[in-house]
């Protein structure tokens, strides 16, 4: 469960440098913040030297502040035209400052010509203040800022990642002592990748007897300013101090992927293969990409609460705020997609429900950006029409078009991708170091290193999976006439959903487990208006009888892909043959212990939360293959990992060697 995140506050001393009241301590010497950087946590770890002919390198601090270092060194990377392709920088901040304070911050320190536009990018890009890891990108994706928002007892554990240099940072450790513990120092070990090195402004005693027992051999150097010393280091353990290794890439004979399927996860992990260099070749059944669930009309995006802050509302916060940067990135490359912009209301089903999110907002303070509690005037207010009773607005909520995104998606991996439209995937097979995938008659569609299965029920069918359990969930849509939906301004969920349309407005959707039926359904449409009258009462009154006779509706009928644990299947593919081979051994293991498929990774069983999760989807899948800093804490990616039912039948002795 995720904690309250109190922000910094912002003060500065007599001398202007910025100050914690919190921790009585400044966060940058005197001297300067961004001199402090290049001679402390740049030159104590050989940089930009050590990145030179690297495709990418990895930073970890654990101390953002005010993001000096970070700003540093992206500075830095820009001036350097020996610099690696892409950068990726991790931080953790338990106190991280409001956007308009960093602006006020980087008014007073960023005043030259390089660090001002960079400052004010970081500023513009800053995430909403809800606890965990948030991922930003800059200079085109090659530079990535992954900023985890707080205790960084509790989420440098969480983090998967393989470092090249640590920024050990943060307030002094007579301050903040816990952020210097030998058990802050383990987990560094556990990041470090060979020969990651380290600096520090500190030398106390403690701090480099802890690294030493870590792994880490030190030594100190000239310090400062007005300090004598600093540490620097090297991660050269003595003896293993670790069970698994930190991530690697994926070994590729070339930069070349199968993605089947062309839906959102599809169109989504195109695009983030794309701009990492990849050549894609995109398979799916249909003429042209969004054609299944996601040639819906229109689909709704917000965020989940729960009262526990469960696995599930994490996943689905993390996965909203990810999406909102990337399509506005998308748009900001002229690639259009229609969606509202007014927000979303979701209308509570009862009062014990109201109650009882309306603490958990309180409790974990969420900020009013992300949603806000509203009465039943209030909610009837945002609507613009009369609605059952209150409950909680998102204003950055709302409802787009899918189809439209695939299309801008795809717009976004300009040639990268070639297309093998209108045949269907019948069989993988392995051959060498890659996969061939066949069709129905009997033909190789493609081969490639690297096969990502985004074709929703069929995934585990074709990847050969008997332990990824999905059915099909039927949805029908109901589409009303114009005169139902021209006073509701904005998208309402609840028991179903309403979303107004150009000509009218779309609600629904039936959940039919295992219902296989395409045809519309009289009965259906009765159901979806039902539903909508628990949201909307009155509206019927808006149009005449003959409008809402459900024997007349049009609609849509679409499937759902779900799992029994309602999470989808994202990540590298457990390899069955192999963990049942080994069955005996693997009965005690956990998710990192089981061999893995080499080259077969998933993106499926989204449910009715594509919009929110097949960006993020995406971005930890692309991570995973180049060995980048995943863009979500261990746990969150675990609970999606696509092996977790091959884990469970393994622990329950139900899979045997062949």
């Amino acid at each position: 469960m995720s904690s309250k995140l109190l922000p910094a506050t912002l003060a500065f001393r007599d001398d202007g440098t910025p100050f914690s009241p919190a921790y009585d301590d400044i966060y940058h010497s005197a001297a300067g913040a961004f001199a402090q950087a290049e001679h402390v946590f740049l030159r104590g770890n050989g940089l930009p030297g050590r990145w030179h002919g690297r495709r990418s390198f990895t930073v970890v601090e654990t101390g953002f502040g005010i993001g000096g270092n970070f700003l540093a060194t992206w500075a830095a990377w820009r001036a350097d035209p020996n610099r690696c392709e892409r950068l990726a920088f991790v931080s953790i901040e338990k106190h991280p400052f409001r956007a308009q304070d960093l602006r006020s911050l980087y008014a007073r320190l960023a005043s030259d010509a390089t660090l001002s536009p960079l400052a004010a990018q970081l500023a513009e890009a800053w995430p909403m203040l809800t606890p965990g890891l948030h991922r930003l990108e800059f200079e085109d994706g090659r530079v990535t800022l992954t900023i985890a928002f707080g205790d960084a007892l509790e989420l440098l554990p969480k983090l998967c990642l393989r470092a090249d240099a640590f920024y050990l940072d943060g307030f002094s450790p007579a301050k903040n002592p816990e952020l210097w513990s030998p058990a802050v120092f383990k987990t560094l070990a556990r990041l470090a990748g060979d020969g990651a090195t380290l600096a520090t402004y500190t030398c106390a005693g403690h701090v480099r007897r802890g690294l030493d027992e870590a792994g880490f051999d030190c030594a100190k150097q000239e310090g400062f300013a007005s300090k004598r010393a600093m540490l620097v280091g090297r991660f050269a353990p003595r003896w293993r101090v670790r069970r698994h290794e930190p991530p690697l890439p994926f070994e590729a004979s070339e930069r070349h992927a199968i993605i089947v399927g062309a839906g959102l996860a599809g169109c989504a992990l195109a695009q983030r293969l794309a701009v990492r260099g990849w050549r894609i070749t995109l398979v799916e059944r249909h003429a042209r990409p969004g054609c299944e669930a996601s040639g819906n009309p229109a689909g709704v995006f917000h965020p989940l609460l729960s009262r526990d802050d469960s696995v599930a509302s994490r996943i689905t916060r993390s996965g909203f705020l990810y999406a909102l940067a990337r399509w506005a990135a998308l748009e900001r490359a002229g690639h259009a997609f229609a969606r509202s912009r007014d927000g979303l209301l979701q209308i509570a089903d009862d009062g014990e429900q109201a109650q009882a999110l309306d603490e958990a907002i309180a409790s974990f303070g969420y900020p009013h950006e992300l949603v806000q509690s509203v009465s039943a005037a209030q909610a009837r207010e945002a609507a613009g029409v009369p609605v059952a009773r209150g409950g909680w607005l998102y204003p950055r909520g709302g409802a787009l078009d899918p189809g439209a995104l695939c299309a801008a998606l795809i717009a976004s991996a300009n040639d990268a991708i070639e297309w093998r439209t209108g045949v269907e995937a019948q069989r993988i097979e392995r051959e060498h170091n890659g996969w061939s995938v066949w069709d129905a008659r009997g033909g190789v569609i493609a081969r490639a290193s690297v096969v990502a299965f985004a074709n929703a029920h069929d995934a585990a069918r074709l990847a050969g999976l008997r332990y990824a359990p999905t059915r099909i969930v039927r949805g029908q849509l109901t589409c009303l006439p114009q005169s139902v939906s021209q006073a509701l301004r904005l998208p309402i969920i609840g028991e179903g959903y309403a979303a107004p349309l150009p000509d009218g407005l779309l609600t629904g959707a039936t959940y039919d487990v295992d219902d296989a039926g395409a045809e519309l359904r009289a009965g259906s449409h009765a159901e979806n208006l039902v539903r909508l009258a628990g949201l909307l009462p009155g509206f019927d009154r808006c149009a005449g009888a003959s409008e809402l006779d459900p024997t007349r509706l049009t609609g849509r009928v679409a499937f759902r892909c779900v799992t029994s644990d309602r999470l989808p299947m994202i990540g590298s593919l457990g390899d069955e043959h192999a963990s049942a081979q080994q069955a005996d051994a693997l009965r005690g293991a956990r998710l990192p212990d089981l061999p893995r498929a080499p080259g077969l990774y998933g993106a499926f069983a989204f449910g009715s939360r594509g919009l929110v999760w097949a960006s993020l989807g995406a971005e930890l899948v692309a991570a995973q293959l180049e060995g980048e800093p995943w863009p979500m804490e261990r746990d969150l990616a675990d609970a999606l990992d696509p092996a977790r039912y091959l884990l469970r039948a393994l622990r329950q002795g139900v899979l045997r060697p062949a």
